[in-house]
């Protein structure tokens, strides 16, 4: 009783903080949408709901008026989230001049990818290598380059590696994320230098280097530690101490970058010649003559393949996981590969088609859309406001504040896809049978205005040729299906915490 007595008083002043607390965050959530608590902003409900922060921030924004929260609220500057299509043109077009990514965003990325990269650029940097990259995506020899190499990464890789599997009497359990991953650096660092790193296994290509996974390692290190920084408030710190970490992700940063100089370094010395016709040899000459500084190529082709590598083997991962327990799908999906087959003549066993065949996949595109709705690759995308401004919705933004629109969010909002918007249908995709196009503001997963994605159209290449490839050939059974894995941010990619277990059986 004593000891109670004596406690009395803390546990009073506790109690009463606790409603304090809880009744300001009750106030303010009503017009934020975010408990709100005095000092600590949202912390305690985002370290609450940390291992689910999109499917909660999902829920919030449903509950807002007009789809948009306020994240942060100071004196000088409000952090807004947004699920709002409106915001996202104001924000990605009407207004692009205000909302570069910023020095708040870059500064994590930075040590890696270089101030010239797609990722970390803004104003007269980010135009002049838009303009240049803008022209080597669209020429017909790089984009025939790329089909080839994809064709080939198919047929002399990947399907051998299934193939295998499907016959093995031990019915071998395979991570299909690592397999996605693994293809997506052979076919994204054949594409950047021509080089083969053989990650998947095997080699095919004249220029090789050993499949030791030194670099696929150390680039998979280095852009997991750089992209945690947005979480570790303590990351400068731990870099100027060289600690922890930052330690690690400066011996991954400096085992990339020596890799990408030495192949620079050798081009610049043949003048450019040597590679054929990869992303770095037709970058090297420009309009302008060669470009050859070793920093601005190096800066270039990493975020090239950050790019290049990343969406397709998240995209294709969260696909096959929806597409493995629907049956009906995989059906229309073969019925649409046998009417091309019929029509272009194609022979029973032939994986590879032409841009006109993949053209003509319709159920495929619409597939590969209605996957990265509902999952998007990168899942929120973030701005700075470099001046005080109204959002069209009415809401006041500061200088220096930050602008997000959440493209996780957006894919299950009713107000935008209807009532259905969590089913997986990619008949919501199609009119007539022929793909039918959205607005990129209502469907960010390609960004939107003038920082639209570049390799949006070979990245549907590429995943419709892996589709088409896989389902004609193989049934993929995912383990313990029916139950939904968790997912993770990793390198600001939307993956499966513990990878995809499948086994490979083929298709009768």
């Amino acid at each position: 009783m004593v000891i109670f007595l004596k406690l009395f008083p803390c546990l009073l002043i506790t109690f009463t903080i606790y409603l304090y607390f809880q009744s300001s965050a009750k106030k303010i959530s009503k017009s934020t949408g975010f408990k709100t608590y005095p000092l600590v902003g949202i912390l305690p409900e985002l370290l609450k709901n940390h291992h689910r922060f999109l499917d909660w921030t999902t829920e919030v924004l449903t509950d807002c008026p007009r789809n948009t929260a306020i994240l942060r609220c100071s004196r000088k500057a409000k952090d807004v989230m947004t699920a709002n299509p409106l915001l996202v043109e104001y924000m990605a077009k009407t207004n692009f001049d205000n909302y570069p990514k910023g020095h708040q965003f870059t500064s994590h990325l930075v040590d890696l990818f270089g101030k010239s990269g797609l990722f970390t650029s803004d104003g007269k940097m980010w135009k002049m290598q838009r303009k240049t990259t803008s022209h080597e995506f669209n020429t017909n020899t790089f984009k025939n380059f790329f089909l080839e190499n994809v064709v080939l990464e198919i047929e002399k890789r990947l399907l051998p590696v299934l193939g295998a599997a499907a016959v093995s009497k031990s019915c071998p359990v395979l991570d299909l994320q690592d397999i996605f991953q693994r293809l997506g650096f052979d076919i994204s660092f054949k594409m950047a230098f021509n080089v083969d790193l053989a990650c998947l296994g095997g080699t095919h290509h004249e220029s090789t280097v050993a499949g030791d996974e030194v670099i696929m390692t150390a680039y998979q290190d280095a852009t997991k530690l750089s992209t945690n920084r947005f979480i570790s408030p303590l990351w400068k710190v731990k870099k100027f101490l060289n600690l922890g970490s930052e330690k690690r992700l400066r011996e991954s940063i400096t085992t990339v970058h020596e890799f990408v100089d030495k192949i620079i370094r050798s081009r610049i010395n043949k003048g450019g010649r040597g590679g054929g016709d990869d992303f770095l040899s037709r970058l090297m000459i420009s309009a302008n003559g060669i470009i050859n500084s070793p920093e601005f190529l190096r800066d270039m082709t990493l975020a090239f393949i950050l790019a290049a590598k990343d969406t397709m083997s998240t995209a294709l991962t969260w696909l096959f996981w929806l597409v493995s327990s629907r049956p009906e799908i995989q059906h229309k999906i073969l019925m649409e590969l046998e009417s091309i087959r019929i029509r272009y003549h194609k022979n029973i066993g032939e994986y590879s088609y032409s841009y006109e065949q993949l053209r003509e996949m319709h159920y495929i595109h619409a597939t590969i859309t209605e996957t990265m709705r509902l999952y998007p690759p990168v899942p929120i995308e973030s701005r700075a406001c470099l001046n005080d401004d109204v959002l069209p919705d009415g809401t006041v933004v500061g200088k220096n504040s930050t602008v997000t629109y959440n493209a996780y969010a957006m894919g299950r909002m009713e107000s935008i896809w209807g009532k259905n918007c969590y089913e997986f249908r990619p008949e919501r995709w199609l009119q007539d049978g022929v793909f039918r196009q959205e607005s990129p503001y209502r469907y960010p997963i390609f960004h939107a205005g003038p920082r639209i994605c570049l390799g949006k159209d070979i990245a549907y290449i590429q995943m419709k040729s892996i589709v088409a490839a896989v389902i004609d050939r193989f049934e993929i059974k995912v383990q313990k299906e029916g139950t939904c894995p968790e997912h993770m941010l990793s390198s600001l990619m939307l993956t499966f915490k513990g990878g995809l277990p499948v086994t490979i059986v083929e298709r009768k």
